[in-house]
């Protein structure tokens, strides 16, 4: 356990994540307003965006791009691409799917006229 906490003391990236998934999650569930469970979405992805970065840091790292065939490859001295790769795929992601979710939000108020979950269900049955 106090393994745990010094770890989480020394890398408080981590614990920001934690924090601002742990809050957009916690919007999502409880707020009824569907702009306001978009906000609440759009925390999750930006904390996932926000790990993502923040496991690729290496000190000391440089880009993976060889220079030259004749060195030998010491695989330890490159930073990793895959983290990148896959936060620029969650960026990407992120903006396709708030918009669409802001779309929807437009076609569902001008229908119903109202945002509200609790009020659109009502509507419904």
């Amino acid at each position: 356990m106090v393994d745990a906490i010094l770890a989480v003391l020394q890398r408080p990236s981590f614990l920001t994540f934690v924090i601002l998934f742990l809050w957009g999650f916690y919007i999502m569930v409880t707020r009824y307003n569907l702009v306001k469970k978009l906000i609440g979405m759009y925390l999750v992805q930006t904390s996932v965006i926000f790990f993502l970065v923040s496991i690729s840091v290496k000190k000391g790292a440089t880009v993976p791009v060889l220079l030259s065939t004749t060195d030998p490859v010491i695989a330890a001295s490159y930073a990793n691409p895959l983290p990148h790769v896959l936060t620029l795929t969650a960026i990407v992601v992120g903006v396709a799917t708030t918009g669409v979710g802001l779309a929807l939000c437009a076609a569902i108020y001008q229908k119903y006229g109202s945002l509200d979950e609790q009020e659109i269900l009502e509507r419904l049955e």
